[in-house]
């Protein structure tokens, strides 16, 4: 058994109910580790106060080859607060959020006060169910089609959070983007930064590690996977891989591009929260989903992504959602872990 993967087992009836609130939340936050950053980089820290907990940015985890501008990393903790506020509705506790609370503070993305007591609703329960369940999926899916119905649902759970979700059915549309993922491919394998920084969060042995992404999770070919990270290091894979990705997206079921109107922090926490939203959904109605940002993260073609899609706007994530067969969860760093008890260890960014 993986020790890393002992987060996953967090159990709803080890909650502290007629603990101090403090205690609730430091329950709470073992719920928010459980979402997804890129290369599972986990970049969030927390700090526990009498009556709320507030989300830091951990800018030592970014990935600056793929995110200069940290917009994915702060997706990532908008993300692991909209996780902690359905755990927080699963358990009756009403809450108050604000986002980016202190101006001079670039690295508090939020703070969430906990309130009196409140209903729990059908899908308060399944959404935290989900939580759990959720696993990003880069296996091939089967050509089933995703109902309209669940697509409708998806849609309505990003728009709650402040992004639009629409998705990309024409032949056209698709082709055009199943280009720009192999042309974002073979750009961004061609830069040895990139392959430093995607060889630096491959683990071939995640026994040993509470972060990074195992390497026959990548979803590309098993002789890469075995290869480990010294080839990823050291050759420019990039052909292969967009002929791969290529085909995934050519016979992926649906494709679902997820958007704001702007792009600011604000918007990529609004962006963050939206994404898990759909991510649970999804999970809900036995949807599997898995990333193909390549195009957004590659500045030149984030615009060519919003017109071959015909939206105006800002795309923040391209989705490929469809049927697929369960995958194993990735490892976690441990909440208890990520807590700043005192100023003096505040992460100053």
């Amino acid at each position: 058994m993986n020790p890393h993967l002992a987060p996953w087992n967090i159990s709803a009836d080890d909650f502290p109910t007629d603990s101090y609130t403090s205690d609730q939340l430091d329950f709470l936050l073992g719920y928010a580790v459980l979402a997804p950053s890129n290369h599972n980089t986990q970049p969030w820290l927390f700090k526990i106060n009498v009556s709320n907990v507030e989300i830091y940015a951990d800018r030592t985890r970014a990935v600056r080859a793929i995110d200069p501008y940290d917009r994915e990393l702060t997706l990532s903790c908008g993300a692991a607060l909209f996780n902690l506020r359905v755990a927080a509705e699963y358990f009756g506790l009403q809450y108050r959020v604000e986002l980016w609370p202190e101006p001079n503070d670039p690295n508090l993305t939020a703070r969430l006060h906990l309130g009196l007591r409140g209903e729990t609703s059908t899908e308060d329960i399944l959404l935290f169910q989900a939580i759990s369940q959720r696993r990003t999926n880069r296996q091939p899916f089967r050509p089933d089609p995703v109902p309209e119905a669940i697509l409708t649902e998806l849609a309505d759970a990003a728009g709650r959070e402040g992004a639009w979700l629409i998705p990309i059915q024409d032949d056209t549309a698709r082709q055009a983007m199943a280009e720009l993922v192999a042309e974002a491919d073979r750009r961004q394998w061609a830069s040895k930064a990139f392959r430093q920084e995607l060889a630096a969060w491959m683990r071939t042995d995640p026994a040993h590690h509470a972060d990074g992404i195992p390497a026959h999770d990548l979803g590309i070919k098993d002789w890469l996977s075995f290869a480990g990270p010294s080839l990823v290091r050291t050759f420019n894979l990039g052909k292969g891989q967009a002929a791969h990705d290529l085909d995934i997206v050519r016979h992926s079921p649906t494709l679902l591009l997820l958007g704001t109107n702007t792009d600011d922090p604000l918007a990529w926490m609004q962006a963050g929260q939206a994404l898990e939203s759909v991510l649970l959904h999804a999970q809900s109605e036995g949807v599997s989903v898995s990333h193909l940002n390549q195009p957004i993260e590659v500045e030149e073609l984030r615009p060519q992504v919003a017109a071959a899609a015909g939206v105006g706007g800002c795309p923040q994530i391209l989705l490929r959602v469809g049927y697929g067969e369960p995958v194993p969860p990735t490892p976690r760093r441990k909440a208890h872990d990520l807590l700043i008890r005192h100023p003096a260890t505040q992460h100053a960014g």
